[in-house]
């Protein structure tokens, strides 16, 4: 009895974890960041452009993988 669905709540789940762990780490050095330079963090709107340009190119590469 091999249960095909069972494998994507598992992938789901590792993969928020992954994503929360990331986001925290990188909240974590944007902290720092900020309180070696004494300021209070901000993104700007082109930072903000950037970001999610290389968060669409990462997910982009993720998906590649699995076509190979």
């Amino acid at each position: 009895m091999n249960d095909n669905g069972n494998w994507k709540p598992k992938v789901m789940i590792i993969g928020g974890l992954i994503g929360a762990l990331t986001g925290l780490g990188a909240a974590y050095i944007l902290i720092q960041r900020a309180e070696k330079q004494n300021i209070q963090p901000s993104l700007s709107p082109g930072e903000g452009v950037k970001l999610g340009l290389g968060v669409l190119g990462l997910l982009r590469l993720i998906a590649d993988i699995g076509n190979e």
